[in-house]
């Protein structure tokens, strides 16, 4: 009688050994990488943050803060433009030495893309059971590696310090219910004013305590460097908060949001602000909706990812480096596509992770970093000009439309809005 025949042995994933080669392989390559990312903003030079530390220099001899100017190639003259609490707290800094002051700034970027990246990607990992270690390396290196990121960095900018600020307090303490819940989100809106989106966020969901401890910490804040610095502080919110001309031309690449791309079309000239008045009417009120039925459904990182992303989009300058919120939306649709909820849905699953990638590759390309926009302004005159150099404005208003709400977890039905003690 012939012998039955033998199946081959079954072909498994049990390969602890090969796997951590190939994991180690691919940290190595993204950190390999990093150095050519970073090559481009080595001309920024801390631009930024000289002018910042140049400012308190000049404040402190006594002249008034308002009226520093720092000559620049692309944007002309350029001042110091953050509310008077932020220069309260970036004094200090201007009596140690610029390359501490850089160390330092840089240290704590580094130290918020860890923080705020752990808090975001653990949730994902635990529910699709990913490597811990390896996921969260991988998603550290990938932050690092996108534009606002390395922007911030180069530039010395502060804008991840307020990411910790806002991400800690509608994460954490707004869905816990706690007493100073909001006091993160009014600070960063006391140092840079773009934060303040997220107290009309905490308005819209209806999460009143929050918005009033946010308000009254901005006022706080606010009242106690007009205290410390009355005319600097008088000059600022009568006057110079109006002038975006302070800041940078709107027409430039660089100022991805919707100002500036209606300003492309309209170069030199200034676009008409009842027309941009009308849009910014119409995106804002979409995108929150969107946000406050996201956190009605109890999906808060979609919701507050759809409101930093208003924020991008309606403020009249928003530079490249401002745009963190790309990076919980890649987040929101890495863990959408993952999900075996509907196992029948796969061409959603792979249309997300298609955007995912997309995504990821745009921010990591970047819209200036490795582009020679030129100097002088130039008018958008065509479609393929129009999408080079509105890529961020057109991806932010992508996510608003097709950004995904997540199905409410066991643990995250506790943090509902409409179960919040508050």
């Amino acid at each position: 009688m012939p012998a039955e025949p033998v199946a081959p042995p079954a072909v498994t994933d049990d390969d602890p050994g090969g796997r951590t080669v190939r994991r180690l392989v691919a940290i190595v390559a993204l950190v390999a990488v990093l150095p050519a990312l970073y090559l481009p903003g080595r001309v920024h030079n801390f631009f930024d943050l000289k002018i910042y530390m140049s400012a308190m220099d000049w404040w402190r001899a006594g002249n008034p803060l308002y009226d520093y100017v720092q000559p620049d190639r692309v944007q002309g003259e350029l001042y110091f433009t953050y509310p008077p609490f932020s220069a309260l707290l970036l004094w200090p800094f201007g009596l140690i030495r610029l390359g501490a002051t850089v160390a330092i700034f840089t240290l704590l970027t580094v130290l918020a893309v860890v923080v705020t990246t752990r808090w975001l990607v653990t949730p994902v990992i635990a529910r699709h059971d990913l490597p811990r270690t390896f996921t969260l390396t991988v998603a550290v290196l990938l932050v690092l590696a996108v534009e606002s990121t390395r922007e911030t960095i180069t530039f010395g900018q502060i804008n991840m310090l307020l990411v910790v600020l806002i991400l800690a307090d509608l994460l954490f303490a707004v869905p816990q219910g706690r007493r100073w819940a909001g006091v993160g989100i009014g600070l960063a809106t006391a140092l840079k004013l773009f934060p303040g989106i997220f107290i009309v966020y905490l308005l819209a969901t209806r999460r009143w305590r929050a918005a009033v401890v946010a308000s009254a910490t901005a006022a706080a804040a606010t009242l106690l460097a007009a205290a410390v610095a009355p005319s600097a502080s008088w000059r600022f919110w009568t006057r110079e908060l109006w002038d975006n001309d302070r800041v940078g031309r709107t027409d430039y690449t660089g100022n991805q949001s919707l100002f500036g791309l209606l300003s492309r079309f309209t170069a030199p000239e200034k676009p008409d602000r009842l027309i941009w008045l009308l849009v910014v009417a119409v995106v804002a009120g979409y995108g929150l909706w969107r946000a406050v039925r996201a956190t009605r459904a109890g999906d808060l990182v979609t919701g507050l990812t759809l409101t930093g992303l208003v924020g991008a989009l309606v403020s009249p300058i928003t530079w490249t480096h401002h745009i963190y919120w790309f990076v919980p939306a890649v987040v929101l649709l890495v863990d959408a596509a993952l999900r075996a909820d509907r196992p029948d849905d796969f061409r959603r699953r792979q249309w997300l992770a298609g955007l995912a990638v997309g995504t990821t590759a745009l921010i990591v390309y970047g819209m200036v970093s490795f582009q020679k926009w030129g100097v002088a302004p130039v008018r958008t005159d065509d479609p393929l000009d129009f999408v080079l150099r509105n890529g961020y404005v057109l991806l932010s208003l992508l996510l608003l439309v097709v950004l995904p709400v997540r199905p409410s977890q066991p643990r995250e039905k506790s943090h509902q809005m409409d179960r919040s003690p508050q």
